[in-house]
C-alpha cells in the first residue's frame, strides 16, 4: 500500500500524532509519500503577504490574505503529489488546517481520502462536516463514534498511543538534561487547566509547567511555575520518568481564553496521548477522572474531581515514594499493546477493507 500522509499543520501535540502514526505504517511496510502541511503553511503565509504588501503599493484596495487563502495555497499542492505518486490512499491527520477545498478536488481527481480527527469532542462540529467530504475517518473520541457514524459509515474510533522510540520506561539517555521535579505538566495552558491549578496550595512543592501559557501573565501566582515552553516527545518522556509525579487534566475549554465554551461533564471518555506516554514511561501520575482510565488503569492512576482532592491526593502521594514506586513499575504493562504499531495495524486493516469495497 502506498499513502500521501498529510501532517496536520501544528508544530507540536497533533504533530506528535502524525510522527506516530506515520512510525507505525512504516513498521507494517507501507510505503509512505509525506505531504509536510506545517512548513507549507509557513511558506505559503510567507509569500502571499511578501506579495499583498508590494502589490497594496500600486493597488491600495487589494484585499489582505486570510487564513483560508494561506491554508489553501499549502494545502492544494497535496493534490499534485497524490495523483503523480499514485497513491492508493490519501490519509489526513487532524485536517484542522487543510482547506476543504483541497479534499473536494482529491475526490474529484479519484483519490481516496481517510481523515484521523484528533480533536473530538472539542471541535466535534467543525470534524464532522468534513467527515461527510471523505470515504472513511477515525476519532480520538470513542463517545463521538455514533456522530461519526451518521455522516459516515466508515467511521471508527481509533484511541491515542505512544511511540516505541519516544516512550521508554527506566532511565534514558539525557534524561538528567532535564530538570527534576516534584510535580510536573507539559501542555497547553486552557482556561480550565489554570483554574485547576491556581486553585491548589503549591507551597512546599516544586511544580514545573511546560508548554504553551500565553494566558499566564507575569503577574499570575502560576507565572513563577513556568519552567519551559513548547517541549518535544524526548524532553518530555525524560520530565516524566524524572518527575515524582506526573499531571494528566483533561481540558474541558473547547477553545482559548476565559469565556471560551467548554464541553459537558462525561462527554469525553476517551485517553488522551498524555495518558499513554505517561504510563509507557512508568510514571507515576494522577489524573482528572475518565471512563477509560479506570478502565485501563484501575486503581494505578488516582482520580481527582476536584482541585480540593488534587491538592490532598498530591501531597499524600509525594510522602509515599514506595507506594509511588510500585504503582510506577505497573504502568507500562497496562498500555503494552497501546503504540503505534498496533494502531497502525488497524488502520491498515481499515484502508483495506475500505479500497477493496469500492473496487468491488
Amino acid at each position: 500500500m502506498r499513502a500521501l500522509l498529510i501532517h496536520p499543520g501544528a508544530s507540536w501535540s497533533t504533530a506528535d500524532v502524525s510522527a506516530g502514526l506515520r512510525y507505525g505504517l512504516a513498521h507494517h511496510g507501507v510505503e509512505i509519500v509525506d505531504y509536510n502541511l506545517d512548513v507549507r503553511i509557513d511558506r505559503s503565509s510567507r509569500w502571499l503577504y511578501y506579495n499583498w504588501r508590494r502589490t497594496k503599493k500600486v493597488n491600495p484596495a487589494i484585499e489582505k490574505p486570510n487564513h483560508a487563502d494561506v491554508f489553501y495555497q499549502a494545502g492544494v499542492g497535496a493534490l499534485e503529489r497524490g495523483l503523480r505518486h499514485q497513491v492508493d490512499v490519501v490519509l489526513v491527520v487532524s485536517a484542522m488546517f487543510l482547506h476543504p477545498d483541497v479534499i473536494t478536488l482529491m475526490t474529484r481527481a479519484g483519490l481516496r481520502v481517510a481523515i484521523l480527527f484528533t480533536e473530538s469532542p472539542y471541535d466535534q462540529a467543525k470534524e464532522l462536516e468534513v467527515a461527510k467530504m471523505v470515504d472513511g475517518c477515525w476519532t480520538n473520541e470513542r463517545s463521538s463514534v455514533e456522530a461519526f457514524r451518521a455522516v459516515n459509515s466508515r467511521a471508527g474510533y481509533l484511541p491515542h498511543a505512544w511511540h516505541p522510540e519516544r516512550h521508554r520506561e527506566g532511565p534514558q539517555p539525557g534524561d538528567d538534561l532535564v530538570r527534576a521535579h516534584d510535580v510536573v505538566f507539559v501542555g497547553s495552558g486552557f482556561q480550565d487547566r489554570i483554574d485547576w491549578l491556581t486553585s491548589i496550595d503549591w507551597t512546599g512543592i516544586d511544580l514545573g509547567l511546560y508548554g504553551s501559557w500565553q494566558g499566564l501573565t507575569k503577574r499570575h501566582r502560576l507565572h513563577r511555575f513556568l519552567v519551559g515552553g513548547v517541549t518535544d516527545n524526548a524532553a518530555t518522556a525524560a520530565l516524566y520518568r524524572r518527575a515524582k509525579i506526573g499531571l494528566n487534566l483533561y481540558r474541558t475549554s473547547k477553545g482559548w481564553g476565559r469565556q471560551a465554551p467548554r464541553i459537558a461533564a462525561g462527554e469525553a471518555e476517551s485517553l488522551n496521548p498524555r495518558a499513554y506516554e505517561l504510563a509507557r514511561c512508568g510514571a507515576f501520575h494522577l489524573s482528572t477522572a475518565r471512563a477509560e482510565v479506570t478502565e485501563i488503569f484501575g486503581d494505578l492512576v488516582p482520580t481527582f474531581s476536584t482541585a480540593f482532592e488534587a491538592s490532598a491526593l498530591i501531597r499524600r502521594w509525594l510522602a509515599d515514594p514506595d507506594g509511588r514506586a510500585r504503582i510506577a513499575a505497573q504502568l507500562p504493562a497496562c498500555v503494552a499493546e497501546s503504540s503505534w504499531v498496533e494502531r497502525a495495524a488497524r488502520v491498515i486493516g481499515d484502508l483495506e477493507t475500505l479500497l477493496q469495497s469500492q473496487a468491488a
